[in-house]
Formats: C-alpha cells, structure tokens, sequence
C-alpha cells in the first residue's frame, strides 16, 4: 500500500488534466498510479506531467535513448516502480529488452550503440553515481555529439524522471519489494 494513496479516477475532473492522463496513457510512461498520486494537487500535477512527457517525448534527442537513460536512471536508483514501465513509442521504433538492459549495465562494450549513444548513457550513469565526473572534459566530449540544446534536454530530461522516481519509491508502489 502506498504511504499517499492515488485519488479514484472519478474524482479527476479538470480536463487538462485529463488530457495529460490520456497522453500518459498512450505513451505508458508514467502510468495511472502515478498520476493519481499528483493529481491530489492538480496545480501541481499539470505542469509535472507536462514537463515529464515533453522532456521525454520531444525535442531533438532519439525518444528510445531518453527512455533507456529513463529505465537505467530508476534501475540506479533501485525503484522497481518506473524501472519495469516501458514507453510504447520506444518500443515501437524497435526498443528491446536486451538493449535496455544492456544500457543498465554494460553499454559501453556494446557494439551496438553508437558513441553518442555511450556518451548519453554515460552522462546519466555519471550524474546518479559520480556527478563530479561530469565535468569540462565530460561535456566538451558531450559536445562531439550532442549541441548544447540536446545536452540541456538529455539533462531535464534526467532531472524530471530521476526525481519523480526518487520521490515514488519513498511511496512504497504495489510493485516494490519494500
């Protein structure tokens, strides 16, 4: 049982509210549970949601790489809540298990991914375990791949998510083993 229990569906009447459910909904990131734990505070759940999927679903940044650094940032954080939700627009650009796991653990001996790709991973593996390796050298490597634009989105990308799973796995979420 979570410690702030999500308000019934019923209960959500704002419509930009509910608009931000259905688009959730549709991409599978965050899910129902989630949403209804915010919505307690619709004037604070419609600007978190809107960041969240704008972050992770636009700009100029691979959508299956922001959802890999998404996965492997609530896998550092051991929060099986976010960690087992999958974005269904990842998945159908071609998004696998294997890759995601990869990207969770040995990435960079993955031939697979591109050096952008590595450095992105990096990036978030980086900012949870070591931010102070994220430094001049650090970004001035971000920068052979990525422009300033795409650093600052794959950075509040990483910021949105990893600290909603933070706060979510405070709540103790159904799936959670706590």
């Amino acid at each position: 049982m979570l410690n702030i229990q999500p308000i019934p569906i019923e209960e959500v009447k704002d419509p930009e509210l509910l608009e931000l459910m259905a688009q959730a909904k549709e991409l599978g990131v965050p899910d129902e549970e989630f949403i209804l734990v915010l919505a307690r505070v619709p004037s604070y759940a419609k600007p978190i949601l809107k960041a969240m999927l704008m972050a992770h679903t636009q700009g100029n940044v691979s959508h299956s790489l922001k959802e890999m650094m998404r996965i492997q940032l609530a896998k550092f954080a051991g929060d099986p809540y976010f960690s087992q939700l999958r974005s269904k627009k990842a998945l159908a650009e071609g998004l696998t298990e294997e890759q995601i796991t990869s990207a969770s653990d040995d990435y960079e001996d993955n031939p697979h991914f591109s050096e952008a790709d590595k450095v992105a991973l990096r990036f978030s593996d980086q900012m949870y375990l070591d931010s102070q390796k994220v430094n001049k050298a650090f970004y001035d490597e971000m920068k052979q791949h990525y422009s300033d634009a795409q650093v600052m989105e794959l950075g509040a990308m990483m910021v949105l998510h990893y600290g909603m799973q933070v706060f979510m796995r405070t709540l103790h979420p159904k799936s959670s083993s706590n």
